[in-house]
């Protein structure tokens, strides 16, 4: 026996009701005259909050409205509804149900929803089978106002459910389901992986602690929305880091035109300091946008904050692997690409210590290219700047009492990276040449290091013996080192 992937509807594979397209196109083509009682706000609150007892009260009365009528009269308005429904389906759950098709396991929409309304909708989708509510027709071919079978909601859909897996023979203990409402609980927890998508605030609870997968169809999984809100956990973090929250430092953001509106694309740029994350959220927040960034795996092992990183849409790299641009990682960002989101990258992979910090030019890994080849999206080159003054990597912690004078931390957005697409690893080259472009000449070619400055670029400040013939003049306390001694 094998297992089935059911899905619900509204606020699951649709992001809000459906009922209000189903309303219009019904008035649109004159099967109903008026919106019932309350409808308005009954959705509404639906988009907001989730299922509702008012709601479902609606929902038990739509089989009168439907009482006399031809079974086939609802079928332009069906077709004129699912025009509405099919492109509010978010990206990831397309993907999803290819996952579950190429698996083997047939697709079911399982919902409230009346099944004549909904059918031209689910074969757009793909979705194999159909478990709906569905009115009764006498003899004569009419709507009898009466539902035959079960009213497929909360008990009723698991009910109908089972009795459709056991015709199918379909395996429950293997099957997936997917829904946003506490009223499918019964669902959930029917089948062996259940996932929690956009979930009402009782569901969310429920999910956390069962551990259940949650889940939102417009974004990568395993990022975090803000329940009610609805809000990316990042794009709420980027609304709140004002550039006021860093007295320390003064932001200038340039370029952010260059950041597409809306889409896929790849942001590429160098790594000078552990504040760069702060310089990104700052920018990030002028782009109006949030992208999925890839960052080394030994941050995401930091308990707690590697939990943050991943909610926040964070993508673990393993550089201990012989690609750092591990298999996971690297379907992870395809995943994210092709759902439309932004990706952000910094393919140096740590930060450049010692006389690699000073040296014009950069190198790297070639991942951000070898995405760029496959998905053909544009690359945008960035370029930070003073971060590395306000949080040298000799430092465990920002220079935050650095108020009367704060260093200038600049964030600049480049236009899109002309790629040829036939040699990876001179795209890499091309896009590196990009980043270095957007940087102020004294960074891009900055002059001989000093033994202070060397210090600043190694964690404990302690700049070892084989970089200290690099210090030619103004070493430590502005004594000069001559090349290949430690005597000054």
């Amino acid at each position: 026996m094998t297992g089935a992937a059911f899905f619900d509807l509204d606020r699951t594979l649709l992001p809000k009701a459906s009922g209000p397209a189903l309303s219009a196109a019904m008035r649109e083509t004159g099967v109903v005259s008026a919106r019932l009682p309350g409808e308005a706000l009954l959705f509404g609150y639906f988009n907001l909050l989730g299922e509702s007892l008012g709601s479902i009260a609606l929902a038990r009365q739509a089989v009168l409205v439907a009482k006399g009528r031809p079974a086939d009269a609802f079928d332009e308005a069906a077709q004129l509804a699912a025009d509405v429904l099919e492109p509010m389906v978010g990206p990831f759950a397309h993907m999803l149900i290819d996952e579950h098709h190429e698996a083997g396991r047939p697709v079911v929409l399982a919902t409230t929803t009346p099944e004549h309304l909904i059918l031209p909708f689910a074969e757009r989708l793909g979705i194999d089978y159909v478990i709906a509510t569905r009115y009764e027709v006498d003899d004569t071919g009419h709507f009898t106002g009466r539902n035959d079978g079960h009213f497929v909601w909360s008990m009723g859909k698991v009910a109908a459910v089972r009795e459709w897996a056991a015709e199918e023979g379909i395996d429950l203990d293997e099957s997936f389901a997917y829904s946003d409402s506490i009223y499918d609980a019964p669902l959930l927890r029917a089948v062996g992986n259940p996932g929690a998508v956009n979930p009402d605030p009782r569901l969310q609870v429920l999910a956390t602690a069962a551990k259940w997968p949650v889940l939102h169809f417009d974004a990568s999984p395993g990022v975090f929305k803000v329940p009610v809100l609805g809000v990316e956990l990042q794009r709420l973090v980027t609304l709140l880091a004002r550039p006021e929250v860093f007295p320390y430092a003064r932001f200038t953001v340039r370029g952010t035109e260059n950041v597409p509106e809306t889409g896929p694309a790849i942001l590429v740029g160098n790594h000078r300091s552990y504040f760069d994350v702060a310089a990104m959220v700052v920018a990030m927040g002028r782009t109006g946008r949030t992208a999925r960034f890839l960052g080394k795996k030994e941050l995401f092992d930091v308990p707690g904050l590697g939990s943050f990183f991943r909610a926040g849409g964070g993508i673990s790299v393993d550089r201990r692997q012989e690609d750092p641009d591990s298999p996971d990682a690297f379907a992870s960002a395809m995943r994210s690409l092709a759902g439309g989101e932004m990706l952000a990258m910094m393919p140096e992979g740590t930060i450049p210590r010692g006389i690699h910090f000073f040296e014009p030019g950069m190198s790297g890994f070639t991942g951000a290219a070898r995405l760029a080849h496959l998905s053909r999206v544009p690359v945008i080159p960035f370029a930070i700047t003073g971060t590395e003054k306000v949080w040298p990597r000799s430092s465990r912690v920002p220079r935050m009492l650095n108020l009367l004078d704060p260093p200038e931390v600049t964030m600049t957005f480049g236009e899109p990276v002309e790629l040829k697409y036939r040699s990876v690893r001179r795209d890499m080259e091309r896009i590196f040449d990009a980043i270095t472009g957007l940087l102020p000449d004294e960074v891009a070619n900055p002059p001989r290091p000093t033994m202070a400055e060397l210090a600043l670029t190694y964690p404990d400040g302690t700049v070892p013996d084989e970089d200290r013939w690099f210090a030619v003049d103004g070493g430590t306390d502005g004594e000069a080192y001559v090349e290949g001694s430690d005597e000054s």
